[in-house]
C-alpha cells in the first residue's frame, strides 16, 4: 500500500467534502463568529488572513468589515468553493491562496488580523503554524484562534482523540487549553482574552460530512457504548451517538 504525506491526507479528506463544509451549520454558525466580527468591525482598512479557511465562514463574516481577506487552505477544491460563494455573495475583497500552515508564503508583518477556526487540529506541526501566524502579523495587529479543545484529563483526552481519528484520519490532535496557552506564548503571542463554549455535534451529519467509512462509524459507536460513566457523562453521549465537545476562542496580540 502506498502512503501519502500528511498534507496530502488532509487535502484528500477535505477536497471531496468542500460543498458539505460550505453548508455545514456547525461551521456556519456560533457565538464565536459574532465575537470575531466584533473584533474586526472597527478595522475597515485591515488585511485579514483566514488560515485553514475550510468552507470560508470566517472569511464571509469578516469581509464586509475589512479591506481584504486572504482565504488560505491546503485544499484547492475547498478554495474553489469559497471563491464561488464569495462571488455569489458579492464579496469581491476575498482572495484565495493554497498552501500549508507551516509555510506561509507572505513577508513578515503582512496582515493586520490573523484568524484560524477549526483548523489547527489538522496541522502537522501546530507550533510551527502558530509561529508563522505570528511572523506575518503586523505590530499592533490582533489574532484569533478557535478550535475544539481537549478536556486536558488523560482519560477524556484519549477518548476525544480516538473518536476524532476514527472519524477522520487527517486529525492530528485537539490541544488542551493549557497547551494552547503555552504554544501561543512560545510563538510570541500575548493572550488578551479567552472564552470557552460547548459545541453539540449531531452524529449522523458529523460522520456524513467526512464520508466516514461504515466500519469506522461502527467502531465509534461501539466505543461510545463501552464508555465509562465519567466519559459518557462528560461528552453527553446520546442514544444516536450525538455528543458535546469543548471549544475555546483565544484572542491575542503580538507579544
Amino acid at each position: 500500500m502506498a502512503h501519502q504525506d500528511h498534507n496530502a491526507v488532509v487535502s484528500g479528506q477535505f477536497s471531496p467534502q468542500a460543498e458539505a463544509y460550505l453548508h455545514s451549520s456547525t461551521h456556519a454558525t456560533g457565538a464565536d463568529l459574532a465575537l470575531m466580527v466584533e473584533a474586526v468591525r472597527t478595522r475597515s482598512k485591515a488585511v485579514v488572513l483566514d488560515m485553514g479557511c475550510g468552507g470560508g465562514h470566517v472569511s464571509f463574516q469578516v469581509a464586509p468589515h475589512v479591506a481584504k481577506v486572504v482565504a488560505y487552505d491546503l485544499s484547492a477544491e475547498m478554495l474553489a468553493v469559497v471563491a464561488a460563494e464569495a462571488e455569489r455573495r458579492g464579496l469581491g475583497n476575498i482572495v484565495t491562496q493554497q498552501g500549508a500552515a507551516e509555510t506561509l508564503p507572505y513577508p513578515d508583518a503582512s496582515f493586520d488580523v490573523v484568524i484560524t477556526r477549526y483548523s489547527c487540529h489538522h496541522w502537522q506541526d501546530m507550533a510551527a503554524g502558530l509561529k508563522q501566524m505570528r511572523r506575518v502579523l503586523k505590530p499592533g495587529g490582533i489574532a484569533l484562534f478557535m478550535d475544539v479543545v481537549s478536556p486536558g484529563k488523560p482519560l477524556l483526552d484519549t477518548w476525544l482523540q480516538g473518536i476524532e481519528l476514527l472519524r477522520d484520519p487527517s486529525h492530528v490532535r485537539n490541544a488542551s487549553p493549557a497547551q494552547w496557552r503555552r504554544l501561543l506564548t512560545e510563538a510570541g503571542f500575548a493572550i488578551t482574552t479567552e472564552q470557552g463554549f460547548k459545541l453539540p455535534l449531531a452524529f449522523a451529519p458529523w460522520v456524513a460530512r467526512m464520508q466516514t467509512p461504515a466500519v469506522q462509524v461502527a467502531a465509534i459507536r461501539a466505543l461510545q457504548q463501552q464508555a465509562s460513566r465519567e466519559v459518557s457523562d462528560y461528552f453527553a453521549f446520546g442514544e444516536d451517538g450525538s455528543f458535546v465537545v469543548d471549544t475555546r476562542l483565544f484572542v491575542a496580540k503580538g507579544g
